[in-house]
C-alpha cells in the first residue's frame, strides 16, 4: 500500500465534514484531484467492508483518514469506543485496501508521555498516558503494518470546527473570565496548513511516520494571549497550572514535535501558526460578511 509519487488523481477523504477534512478536500481539489468527500453518513470508518468498497468503486489511489474520536476526556470515559474508532477501525481499513490505494492517516502528539524536554522525533519511544493516546497509537501500528503513512500533529485549529481558538474567542467575546494553563507546551497547527502538508507528503510518496506541526512552540496560555491579540482585545488571561484543573484525561506537559523529517521530504519549512491564526479570523469575518 505504497503512496504514489506525484499524488493521486482520485482520492477519498474520510471525516470530510470536520475541520481538517474540509481543508483536505479543498487542498486536493486545488491540486486537480477528483475527490469523494465522505462524511460519517456516507462512510462510517468502523464499517470496514463498505468503506473499502466505496474507495474501490470510486477508483481511489489514496484515502485520507481525517475521521477520529478527538474528545480526549470523552475517550477516557468510553475507551472501548475510542479504541474502535481511533485504533481498530483504521487498522482494519489499512489491511483491507487494494495494493494500489494508499492510506494517509492522521495521528497525534498524545502518543508520547509528554515528559520530555526536547522535540519528539518519529523514532522516539511512545508511551501514551490517556485512552485517546492509546487508541491513536493502536491505529498507527495497524496502518504502518500495512505500509501506509502516519502523520502526527498537534493542537489543530480551523474555522470549520470547535477547538481551543473558538472556545477562547467565545469566552473573551462574552467577557467571561479565562484561565489557561502555562505548564503544557506544544505547537498549534492551522488546519489548512496541515491539509497542505498531508497532500504534499502524499505527492512525495511518503510512508512510515512523519511529524508535522506549525512553529514556534508555545504554552496554551501563550496561545490564548495570541488569540486575544489577534482579536484586538486588551484583556487579562489568568495563568494557571495543570494541577489546578480537574480533567479525566492526562495532557502531555511537553509535546513539541520535531519536523525535520517532514522538511527533508517536502523540501520546505513548516508554517508559523500566527499567520494561520490571522487567516482563521479573516475567514470567519468574510463568512459573516457574506451571510
Amino acid at each position: 500500500m505504497q503512496a504514489r509519487r506525484g499524488g493521486a488523481s482520485r482520492a477519498v477523504v474520510l471525516g470530510a465534514a470536520g475541520q481538517l477534512g474540509r481543508e483536505v478536500v479543498d487542498e486536493l481539489r486545488r491540486h486537480g484531484t477528483e475527490v469523494l468527500a465522505a462524511d460519517r453518513a456516507r462512510a462510517d470508518l468502523r464499517d470496514t467492508r463498505e468503506t473499502a468498497a466505496l474507495a474501490a468503486r470510486f477508483g481511489a489511489q489514496a484515502i485520507f483518514n481525517c475521521a477520529a474520536c478527538t474528545d480526549v476526556d470523552g475517550c477516557e470515559s468510553n475507551p472501548d469506543l475510542a479504541m474502535e474508532v481511533n485504533g481498530r477501525a483504521p487498522e482494519r481499513l489499512a489491511a483491507a485496501l487494494a495494493s494500489d490505494c494508499s492510506l494517509i492517516h492522521v495521528s497525534t502528539d498524545y502518543v508520547f508521555d509528554g515528559l520530555g524536554q526536547r522535540p519528539y522525533r518519529e523514532d522516539h519511544a511512545t508511551a501514551p498516558r490517556s485512552a485517546y493516546g492509546r487508541s491513536k497509537l493502536h491505529g498507527e501500528q495497524g496502518v504502518l503494518d500495512a505500509g501506509g503513512l502516519v502523520v502526527r500533529t498537534s493542537w489543530v485549529f480551523g474555522p470549520e470546527g470547535r477547538n481551543f481558538v473558538s472556545a477562547i474567542a467565545s469566552r473573551l467575546g462574552r467577557g467571561a473570565p479565562v484561565r489557561v494553563v502555562t505548564d503544557q507546551v506544544g505547537c498549534p497547527t492551522y488546519a489548512r496548513y496541515l491539509a497542505r502538508a498531508l497532500v504534499d507528503l502524499a505527492a512525495a510518496g511518503a510512508s512510515g511516520i512523519v511529524h508535522y506541526c506549525n512553529s514556534p512552540p508555545t504554552s496554551w496560555h501563550g496561545f490564548a494571549l495570541a488569540i486575544a491579540e489577534a482579536l484586538g482585545l486588551n484583556v487579562s488571561i489568568a495563568p494557571t497550572s495543570s494541577s489546578e484543573l480537574t480533567r479525566p484525561a492526562t495532557r502531555p506537559a511537553y509535546s513539541v514535535l520535531d519536523t525535520a523529517h517532514f522538511e527533508a521530504l517536502t523540501n520546505r519549512g513548516v508554517e508559523n501558526w500566527r499567520s494561520g491564526l490571522e487567516e482563521y479570523f479573516e475567514r470567519l469575518r468574510q463568512g459573516r460578511s457574506e451571510s
